[in-house]
């Protein structure tokens, strides 16, 4: 009767220590998640931009799915977007687009899209329906409030305008409202043509532009850019952080996580749930 006494004790222990390693499991979990998200602008919008790589016209549509991808996850996620600047392909498709997303950690959540994105699919813009590779690039900044915009002296900024060739009413091809601004010291350049008019372009421009040089400044002071803003790649071969295979099978595939899906159609429709954090 002893032993079996303290069997049950024994088992009742086990069961105890069980229990308390699911929960510290489960704390162990929740503390990864919110160090996931504890970068200086995590907590904010982003500002997407997506340009067409290397693939002609296949990769300017190759873009504007990515575009859609983005929209349509950002819309399931009941966050608000809005486009910045978007120029239109030659033939298909989109040369780039500029948009915000604002969303509670929406930086945080979007900065790992930063990077190449490449597509193989059976070209629909060949004759002859041949398998084509196509590359994008995704940028991602975040979207700063005005106490964390760094002063930028306007004797370091070229302001040119030009006329806008895209959406914002009839009125957007007759008036000089687009506006490029080109910062002199570190040459970086940023232009916008959706707004309605020059004042709202110019504002909306200076945004980017001031989350630019605040990421340039933090990756000096880090001294790691990847950590802010990824590399500066080319959007070509080698360089692909994530893999959308059409043909000659279905998968996409993360280069860093290692993490598949081979629901392409999904993830195109904006189910990245596979690849963008979860909120803590």
């Amino acid at each position: 009767m002893l032993e079996l006494a303290e069997l049950e004790s024994d088992q009742e222990l086990l069961s105890d220590i069980s229990g308390q390693l699911k929960e510290l499991d489960k704390e162990i979990e929740r503390k990864e998640k919110e160090f996931q998200f504890d970068g200086p602008h995590d907590k904010g919008g982003a500002i997407m931009t997506i340009m067409a790589g290397a693939g002609g016209t296949d990769a300017q549509d190759w873009a504007q799915m990515l575009e859609r991808m983005y929209l349509r996850w950002s819309e399931r996620a009941g966050w608000k977007t809005r486009i910045i600047d978007r120029a239109k392909g030659d033939e298909a498709g989109i040369k780039r687009s500029m948009f915000e997303v604002s969303g509670q950690l929406g930086y945080g959540r979007l900065k790992g899209e930063h990077g190449v994105h490449r597509l193989v699919r059976l070209s629909p813009f060949n004759a002859d329906n041949l398998r084509q590779t196509s590359f994008a690039k995704v940028e991602v900044l975040p979207k700063l409030s005005e106490q964390e915009a760094p002063v930028i002296d306007n004797k370091d900024l070229e302001i040119d305008t030009y006329r806008a060739s895209g959406a914002g009413g009839q009125h957007v091809n007759k008036t000089d409202s687009a506006v490029r601004i080109r910062h002199v010291p570190t040459g970086i350049v940023v232009q916008c043509q959706n707004e309605r008019s020059q004042a709202q372009n110019k504002a909306q421009a200076m945004a980017v532009l001031t989350a630019k040089l605040q990421v340039l400044s933090e990756a000096q002071q880090a001294s790691e850019i990847k950590e802010l803003r990824g590399e500066n790649q080319e959007a070509a071969w080698g360089n692909q952080i994530r893999s959308y295979v059409m043909h000659p099978y279905q998968m996409v595939k993360d280069h860093r996580s290692k993490v598949e899906d081979s629901d392409v159609a999904g993830v195109l429709d904006g189910d990245l749930s596979a690849f963008i954090p979860k909120s803590p």
